[in-house]
């Protein structure tokens, strides 16, 4: 049972129609600080906007969002949150250290502090070797590293990654959970969309989206006992046709 007092944020009845097409259709999830929230479900099926909305980077047709306590959006609320999105947005034509200077920079980092913080967050993402070269001329996967890097460097106490390991090779797959987990143990809310069932179980809880919808929400050992299912995989495989005869 979640603490009330333990919320980070929160989307409550959440309505989202783009062209007349409604994409999110009554969500409600709360993320808790300490805990790792995994958002799972087809392409296509809602998990991004979610994420976006609760941010305040696109705007509900109904329902409300609000980060520590908060309504979304807001300017202010945004600087204790690090947002990672499908899409890098890096500049092509600086090395990684200038991109990662400039993003730290505006995030209030200076000094020893943006210097140790860029020097550690390449080390997790394994690219403290390519930090001086130019970002055209690094491959989809080391972007991705790059922009983690990047979304770590203020230590947000609230983290949002939209697939975060896309790209990533197994083994810095495994160093990358291993941070995360290491920073939901200091309290940090992190919530995460993924494709891969593996990283779904490691999560705290798994909200399984489905055209718009919640369609369940738990453990992942609660979600494997509700769909009888040894995986989250199976879980993912059962509802999909659980949810054509719902829908």
């Amino acid at each position: 049972m979640m603490d009330a007092n333990n919320i980070v944020a929160q989307i409550s009845q959440a309505y989202k129609s783009f062209d007349k097409r409604e994409v999110l259709k009554d969500v409600n999830l709360q993320i808790e600080a300490g805990k790792i929230l995994g958002l799972i479900g087809p392409s296509g099926a809602g998990k991004s906007t979610t994420i976006k909305c609760l941010l305040g980077m696109e705007k509900l047709d109904k329902g409300q969002t609000t980060v520590f306590q908060t309504k979304m959006p807001n300017r202010k609320v945004l600087a204790r949150v690090g947002y990672m999105g499908q899409s890098d947005a890096l500049y092509s034509d600086l090395t990684a250290k200038e991109n990662l200077i400039f993003f730290g920079k505006l995030m209030g980092l200076n000094g020893d502090t943006l210097e140790q913080a860029i020097q550690e967050n390449m080390a997790l993402v394994n690219l403290t070797g390519a930090l001086d070269q130019i970002v055209s001329t690094y491959s989809g996967g080391m972007k991705r590293r790059l922009s983690l890097a990047t979304t770590l460097l203020s230590n947000p106490d609230l983290l949002v990654l939209d697939e975060p390991t896309v790209g990533i090779d197994p083994t810095l797959r495994v160093a990358v959970w291993k941070q995360l987990q290491h920073l939901a143990a200091k309290n940090k809310a992190i919530v995460v969309t993924t494709h891969a069932m593996d990283e779904a179980e490691k999560c705290d809880s798994v909200g399984l989206i489905i055209e718009g919808k919640l369609f369940a929400f738990g453990t992942p050992a609660e979600l494997k006992q509700k769909f009888r299912a040894v995986s989250i995989e199976e879980v993912f495989l059962k509802s999909e046709v659980d949810s054509n005869d719902a829908f």
